[in-house]
């Protein structure tokens, strides 16, 4: 027995719904695209801190003379912050070597994160710590 009054969508109906959710789509992406990059930035400075951060309690323990100190080294900051290198998430990776650049001098220390493929140089800021 066949029905009398199937209900269904059109095809302009359909076709309505599709173009108003490409307009979504095309609206919302870049934004979301910009927030992704900026929490990257934001990620791979906060990070960056926390290196900084371990380097000035290792130039603390050895006496606050130098940071070249043979003291301050890549395995005892990786220590200093419990283990591991925090990811850089501009790069993918956590190596102090690779993914951060650190440079010490007997009067300062300058760490920057690396900026990789998916992130700003100029939205890194350098971290330079002194006597």
């Amino acid at each position: 027995m066949a029905r009398k009054f199937e209900r269904a969508f059109t095809l302009i109906e359909l076709l309505v719904v599709v173009l108003i959710l490409g307009i979504l789509v095309a609206v919302a992406l870049p934004s979301y695209l910009s927030s992704v990059k900026d929490s990257r930035h934001k990620t791979a400075n906060a990070n960056a801190r926390a290196v900084a951060t371990a380097i000035q309690a290792l130039f603390v323990k050895t006496g606050g003379t130098a940071y070249n100190a043979a003291a301050i080294s890549d395995v005892n900051i990786t220590f200093e912050l419990g283990g591991s290198i925090p990811r850089n998430p501009c790069t993918g990776g956590s190596s102090l070597s690779t993914d951060y650049a650190l440079t010490l001098t007997a009067t300062t220390a300058t760490l920057r994160p690396a900026a990789g493929s998916t992130c700003d140089a100029s939205s890194l800021p350098a971290i330079t710590l002194s006597k």
